[in-house]
């Protein structure tokens, strides 16, 4: 079997709607053209993966089952319009806050690579022919540091202002895609080179 690539999506600011620290299943909202844009991906076979930081857990905030219930809503609302992720991992750890088990400095905390990496290693995936979409540049660093041959840094979330700042460091490394929509329609372009 041939390894395929992916698209590893960050989950908040990226997917859905940015809304602090979400542990309420009943606050998840899509971003307009989000499941449109996950089910071009489907279509395209592409592995679909949500890697996203969740320290809501490590911080006393939420637990790991409202973080379950959260994606469980994602995935039904993805479904309702044909979509779907093909897997979703999430850390629940924060290097200087919470008690143990969380508080540690992992290797499944975005910048860090883990997630991606357990991700490939589970899907059988080819990371040079996969893009990173997220709207922080810690969403990138990961992937980069993966070996993932695209990054794309979308407008909404935080996207704006991490692009403006990553640009007067000159450290623009990424593409820049209005919302989700427009980075599909870029990883689509580029698979067609």
């Amino acid at each position: 079997m041939t390894a395929r690539p992916a698209v590893f999506l960050d989950r908040d600011g990226t997917l859905i709607d940015e809304d602090g620290y979400l542990g309420d299943a009943a606050r998840v909202r899509l971003f307009p053209g989000a499941a449109a844009a996950v089910r071009e991906l489907n279509r395209a076979d592409f592995s679909v993966v949500l890697v996203t930081n969740q320290s809501g857990v490590a911080r006393g905030l939420f637990t790991e089952d409202d973080v379950e219930a959260v994606h469980a809503r994602l995935a039904a609302l993805l479904a309702a319009e044909g979509a779907h992720l093909d897997l979703v991992l999430y850390c629940p750890h924060h290097p200087r806050e919470g008690a143990a088990p969380y508080l540690s400095a992992c290797e499944c905390r975005k910048p860090a690579p883990g997630m991606v990496l357990a991700a490939a290693r589970l899907l059988d995936v080819d990371l040079a022919r996969s893009f990173v979409v997220g709207d922080a540049e810690r969403d990138l660093e990961s992937g980069r540091r993966a070996g993932v041959g695209g990054l794309i840094l979308v407008a909404t979330g935080k996207g704006t202002a991490e692009h403006a700042r990553l640009a007067a460091a000159g450290r623009a490394e990424h593409a820049l895609a209005r919302d989700l929509g427009e980075a599909v329609r870029l990883v689509l372009a580029r698979q067609e080179r």
